[in-house]
């Protein structure tokens, strides 16, 4: 059973899988069991992610699914090999939900990341101070010593972006940056810390003009994860008060891969957003905006 007696985003992700080339195979349950000699149970618990599957499990039915690719049948080789493997966030569990807790592990797996903020920097671009800040006049009140640790967390998870790391494209709606209120040190350090990150060969910042509020307005906030060499989306994650929400499903995908398409497609590109982000920083007032 995945650690903790709940799915894993390692063991979910690969019963997703399972049963998308079953379905495609055209069997059913009860085929995939008596190809391993396990019940329909199991099949159905491994499918759900509850159940962890061995390495000869899986190597059984994606022969019986006719999965040949050899780069995909090592990669679901990897992940049952590494469902129940804790992560480092696990530390933090006691700090953070359940559905944050998915959404790292997404994040530390991926090796493409897309995130759409319309209202906050987004959390891998976080400088600590600004982390703080955000936190502390958030929905939920946390005590002084709570409040250090979830920024400590966030500042962790940068690791994944660092040169090297995932590949990173983040688009932030302009008002984001222009109505930063915070103190002048904290906002100073965070539009600083913006240009300094934009310049990693593996980071991509773009600013959506304030006028496009019809475009920014297609969506709240959400981050996109690719796996693979190819930049496929497979999981999108959607934050909201009360909870952390995981969308895997292929038709909604595609909604959010077409709705990050047209935001970049109107936002401004690289380059020009970092000029406007140093024409914030000098003048310290919204200055007149740049044409892309």
């Amino acid at each position: 059973m995945p650690a903790g007696g709940r799915p894993t985003v390692r063991s979910r992700r690969l019963g997703n899988a399972l049963r998308r080339y079953r379905e495609t195979a055209g069997l059913d349950q009860p085929d995939a069991a008596e190809a391993i000699t396990k019940s329909v149970s199991k099949i159905s618990r491994v499918e759900s992610g509850h159940t962890s599957a061995s390495g000869l499990e899986v190597r059984t039915l994606l022969d019986l699914y006719g999965v040949e690719d050899p780069d995909e049948r090592a990669r679901l080789l990897e992940w049952a090999r590494r469902s129940n493997e804790r992560g480092w966030w696990i530390d933090y569990q006691a700090s953070a939900r359940s559905g944050y807790v998915d959404h790292i592990a997404l994040e530390n797996e991926a090796t493409h990341i897309r995130v759409w903020e319309p209202a906050l920097v987004p959390g891998l671009l976080q400088t600590p101070e600004y982390t703080e800040a955000v936190i502390a006049i958030g929905p939920k009140k946390f005590p002084p010593e709570k409040v250090i640790e979830l920024a400590k967390l966030r500042q962790e998870r940068q690791r994944r972006i660092e040169e090297d790391g995932a590949t990173f494209t983040a688009i932030l709606w302009e008002p984001a940056l222009t109505a930063l209120n915070a103190e002048r040190k904290v906002r100073d350090g965070q539009l600083n810390h913006l240009l300094g990150v934009g310049e990693r060969q593996n980071v991509t910042i773009q600013l959506l003009p304030a006028r496009a509020s019809l475009v920014a307005g297609m969506s709240s906030a959400f981050a996109a994860f690719s796996f693979g060499v190819e930049a496929n989306v497979e999981a999108v994650t959607l934050e909201n008060p009360a909870n952390t929400n995981v969308v895997e499903a292929p038709e909604a995908l595609a909604l959010y891969v077409n709705t990050f398409d047209q935001l970049r497609s109107v936002a401004l590109p690289p380059d020009r957003s970092a000029e406007r982000i140093q024409e914030l920083l000098e003048d310290g007032t919204p200055p007149k905006e740049v044409e892309p």
